[in-house]
């Protein structure tokens, strides 16, 4: 397998230093449009078998040639959803088998946007699955972390634990905090404005796909690990366009712990007009408001050292088990910060988004999943994931954070 990995950002830099460890890849080329950043990580890790590039991701010929010219058989797209469709569009072309961490941007619905979906997320891509699936080529969408790990725990309640579900409700929250700034997300800004100020999807049987307004339904959720409750409030996010595809569940809904903070901070920069991505006269150039807010805020990937605490990403079952009893259950994975720095001098937010496409590559490079289409993580099994997720190395990740459960 030869792999190329397009962002040298906090993503593809822990998924880098995660795949370095395993020995199922033949050559990594790892690609950003400043070719500064990928030569500087490719002589920070220091292993033979990786690769620095340049490439402009916004255009599917930049990444097609790149493919080409190394013989890609893998491309995994680390960098954010603006550039979804061309890497896309670009490792179609080229005959690479396709993962992304994040699908194809939504458009809310012209007059009812908090009642009816518009554009979904990864519509786009869907519109080519049966291109994909005619070429006998595979792209595997929403393979992070949420969306990704949690699409596996879905998985693996509908197969192994539940005879019926209610509901698949994805709950993410953390109790990190970041020394010595007053704001500072743990994440791509660019994106959490996307998924935040956009109206939420609920996806329910009998309705089908609808929307809501923006932080709507808030809950207060118990996290575990010593995280404990947050409120969680409605957000547009990947896993209710992908469960209900793979999954008979009635209802599936995506909840993050954002804080109040926080959400008064997004919503200051909607009402400025600062979430805006359409480009705007600044004294004779053309500029992104987001584009400035999100230059104006720390770079995630160098917060590492400045945070401390634990975040958990999870999925909340509920319908009755295996015996037909009622069943609730929290399937959840948590990472600390402290432990990721550690081990792979990466920020814990990243290291958890970044290691569940590796181990996909993996499977994928030993012939544990295949398939052709587009598809999302569940229509994989999750048995050989979860084993490769927490199993010791060499034949695991040897990671000390494997999937839990706890009843609700």
């Amino acid at each position: 397998m030869r792999i190329l990995i397009i962002g040298a950002g906090g993503v593809g830099s822990a998924a880098v230093r995660i795949a370095v460890r395993r020995d199922f890849f033949d050559a990594l080329v790892v690609a950003d449009y400043d070719p500064a950043r990928p030569t500087a990580l490719v002589a920070a890790v220091g292993d033979p078998r990786l690769v620095a590039a340049q490439v402009d991701a916004s255009s599917a010929e930049s990444v097609a040639a790149l493919i080409r010219e190394h013989e890609v058989t893998h491309v995994l797209n680390a960098v954010d959803p603006r550039f979804v469709m061309p890497i896309f569009d670009g490792a179609f072309a080229a005959g690479a088998t396709y993962l992304d961490m994040a699908m194809s941007l939504s458009k809310p619905h012209p007059t009812a946007p908090h009642e009816e979906t518009g554009v979904k997320l990864g519509d786009e891509q869907f519109a080519a699955a049966s291109a994909w699936e005619e070429a006998g080529a595979l792209a595997l969408v929403g393979i992070g972390v949420e969306p990704g790990l949690s699409d596996v725990f879905a998985r693996y309640a509908e197969d192994e634990l539940f005879s019926e579900i209610d509901e698949l409700g994805v709950r993410d929250g953390a109790n990190l905090v970041v020394e010595g700034y007053d704001f500072a997300p743990s994440f791509s800004i660019w994106t959490t404005i996307e998924e935040c100020l956009n109206p939420p999807v609920v996806y329910e049987k009998d309705r089908g796909w609808y929307t809501t307004a923006p932080f709507s339904e808030p809950e207060v959720f118990d996290f575990p690990e010593g995280i404990g409750p947050v409120e969680c409030v409605n957000v547009e996010h990947e896993e209710v366009l992908l469960m209900p595809r793979w999954t008979s569940a009635k209802r599936v809904t995506f909840k993050y712990g954002l804080g109040n903070e926080f959400i008064e901070v997004l919503k200051t920069l909607h009402m400025l007009g600062l979430d805006s991505t359409v480009p705007i006269n600044v004294k004779g150039q053309q500029v992104s408001p987001r584009d400035v807010v999100a230059a104006a805020l720390p770079d995630p990937a160098t917060l590492g050292d400045r945070m401390s605490g634990k975040t958990c990403a999870g999925v909340w079952v509920t319908g009755k088990g295996k015996d037909g009893q009622p069943r609730s259950t929290y399937l959840y994975h948590v990472v600390d910060n402290e432990q990721t720095m550690a081990e792979y001098e990466s920020q814990a937010v990243v290291w958890q988004t970044a290691i569940n496409p590796v181990i996909a590559l993996e499977l994928l490079a030993t012939g544990v999943w295949s398939g052709k289409g587009v598809l999302g993580p569940e229509a994989f099994p999750a048995g050989p994931f979860l084993s490769l997720l927490g199993g010791a190395a060499p034949a695991g990740y040897g990671s000390p954070w494997g999937m839990e459960e706890k009843a609700l």
